[in-house]
């Protein structure tokens, strides 16, 4: 299935010769600048910068799998985008990923081209019926090393079955640290999992903070996005208090970002100032691309390899990748 858009070839990798690091960043810096008063230029030049530094690029694959919720409250900020494309280019660079769609929509299964009909075994079995994820895990046909657990509608009505359960905090960390332990025995360790939620704090969501160490806040660079983040990070604190100590916020995205307006600037500038560890050096432009490829049941790192917000999730993926292991283990207090 791995189809392109017309024009492009699919992967950033096939498009430039290997040069050494050094090699790369000499033919970047020799590109030829654009000042505040050329946006345009300015933008190409950046996406051509990216392109010969990226291009080909390996990621350092962690110690152990690193399992991030991707969450935010506010709907519409590209939480499900960021999934899928950034679980898409860290593929692409050789790690193993599974992708967990928690979502009820299922807009991740259709962005991976998973099937998730009514009948698929999904995510809704392994919280309600326990079943495991090597039982209903799909590949994703366009990429190697990219795995997703579909989400169906059934996943609708599992806030409400999940009420009555044992444990219905813990059933997706129980879950998940069987599939990993057991990829492990197999010798084909996961390098990363990244759980899509829906927008909101129900029991889904509560199953991905218990499930996960990291959580990653995709930000869209509008005043609102900054409100939601502020209930977020009060919540994510309830989760570490009473479920999860070991929760943190490990990586925060600016999505939508335009760089003709005030405003973006001005919110990029704010969660820069108050999360500037967290917070990548990498943003996410708009960009026609990276709607359209959902529609085609692929992710903009296939659907058009050489776009500005392929080039833009690739950097970000790369640059979580380099961000390496985890802070030390905080120990539970009594």
């Amino acid at each position: 299935m791995a189809s392109t858009a017309a024009g492009t070839t699919g992967d950033v990798t096939e498009e430039l010769p290997q040069h050494d690091s050094v090699d790369r960043a000499e033919i970047a810096a020799a590109l030829p600048g654009a000042d505040e008063q050329t946006p345009l230029a300015r933008a190409v030049a950046d996406d051509a910068r990216k392109r010969i530094t990226l291009s080909g690029r390996s990621v350092p694959r962690p110690a152990r799998t690193r399992a991030l919720t991707v969450a935010n409250q506010k709907g519409g900020v590209g939480k499900t985008t960021t999934t899928v494309n950034i679980a898409a280019a860290l593929a692409q660079a050789g790690s193993p990923v599974l992708v967990i769609d928690l979502d009820p929509q299922g807009n991740a299964s259709t962005a991976l081209g998973i099937a998730h009909h009514a009948e698929v075994p999904s995510v809704y079995d392994v919280l309600v019926e326990g079943r495991a994820i090597s039982e209903v895990v799909q590949t994703c046909s366009d990429i190697d090393g990219l795995m997703c657990v579909p989400a169906t509608i059934d996943l609708a009505g599992a806030e409400i079955e999940l009420v009555s359960l044992v444990a219905r905090e813990t059933r997706l960390r129980n879950a998940l640290t069987a599939y990993i332990d057991e990829r492990e025995a197999a010798g084909e360790p996961l390098d990363y999992v990244l759980i899509d939620c829906p927008p909101s704090l129900g029991l889904l969501t509560v199953n991905a903070f218990v499930a996960a160490n990291e959580v990653f806040i995709p930000i869209q660079c509008e005043y609102y996005a900054l409100e939601g983040l502020s209930q977020l990070l009060r919540n994510i604190e309830l989760i570490r208090s009473h479920l999860n100590p070991r929760l943190h916020v490990s990586t925060i995205l600016l999505t939508m970002y335009d760089g003709r307006t005030r405003l973006s600037s001005q919110v990029a500038d704010e969660v820069r100032e108050h999360f500037p560890d967290q917070t990548l050096r990498a943003s996410v432009p708009r960009s026609v691309r990276i709607s359209e490829a959902p529609s085609h049941g692929q992710t903009v790192m296939t659907y058009d390899a050489n776009s500005s917000g392929a080039l833009s999730y690739l950097e970000a993926a790369v640059e979580l990748a380099e961000r390496g292991a985890e802070p030390p283990v905080i120990e539970e207090t009594a």
